[in-house]
């Protein structure tokens, strides 16, 4: 529910919580969605539901087309630096934040993320950051369990985690239930990684929490891709960051900024 700005989860027991699934981006071969899900009422970290018999996900969530659009008008007069005119054209003229993430080829499970702000005619590159993404590289056309990031231009409309908000601008969902999930899923080493979420609008409905499970597009082209805590290793679709890099951020991001997030390989964003 929300108590101002700030979307707050309850708690549920450690009983209840070990029908938890799997993971975003952490290493297990069990593990083979991304980014967290709510399960009849439990949070569910993301999984590749396919072979769990009863806990299989439905094939499409809601009809196609369903989630509402944002309006956007003419392409950025200036393009993004490195982005080339195919990619640059999705970035709308109202868009002043732009985040870049990139790996070296398709198959590059690494790479780094530089967050852009428009400013006096031009654009200017805040920081860069070290990130991980999906262990099988980057993928258009990726599907639930593949293991790839998604290629695309996206809005980033919705921020929550395990933590506190930490001053940033999305709405934010505090959630109490992430670390256990992802616990009981994996062991302790793995509890933090959802301290801190900022939802990557693919395949999900923008003005939800991060663990909303609808997916438009159908369940086959998997969901839950987030920005999320790194651990130090190739994710299954989400992009990771230093804790101290994904809070600079947060506190940075502006929704009046109508930020997006451009990702894939160099030379696909240059197109």
């Amino acid at each position: 529910m929300f108590s101002g700005g700030t979307r707050t989860g309850t708690s549920l027991t450690v009983a209840v919580l070990a029908l938890t699934l799997s993971s975003c981006g952490t290493p297990t071969d069990s593990e083979d969605d991304d980014g967290a899900a709510v399960f009849s009422g439990v949070v569910a970290a993301p999984a590749q539901q396919n072979d769990l018999g009863d806990f299989a996900a439905p094939a499409q969530m809601t009809p196609p087309g369903t989630a509402p659009k944002e309006e956007t008008g003419p392409a950025h007069s200036v393009p993004v630096p490195g982005l080339g005119p195919e990619t640059a054209s999705q970035i709308p003229a109202e868009t002043s934040q732009v985040l870049v993430a990139s790996g070296s080829d398709a198959s590059s499970d690494s790479g780094q993320l530089s967050f852009y702000t428009f400013d006096d005619g031009d654009w200017k590159k805040r920081k860069t950051f070290d990130i991980h993404n999906g262990k099988k590289g980057w993928l258009a056309d990726r599907r639930e369990g593949d293991k790839t990031s998604p290629i695309g231009v996206f809005t980033l409309s919705d921020a929550g985690g395990y933590k506190k908000d930490p001053g940033t601008q999305l709405p934010y969902s505090q959630d109490d239930r992430l670390p256990s999930s992802a616990t009981v899923a994996y062991g302790s080493e793995y509890e933090r990684v959802f301290d801190y979420i900022i939802a990557i609008d693919y395949n999900r409905v923008p003005g939800t929490p991060p663990t909303d499970r609808t997916r438009p597009l159908g369940w086959d082209k998997g969901g839950g891709i987030w920005l999320h805590l790194d651990h130090d290793s190739g994710t299954n679709g989400c992009v990771t960051l230093k804790e101290k890099d994904l809070t600079w951020i947060l506190e940075t991001i502006d929704p009046d900024a109508h930020p997006r997030i451009a990702m894939g390989p160099e030379s696909q964003l240059q197109k």
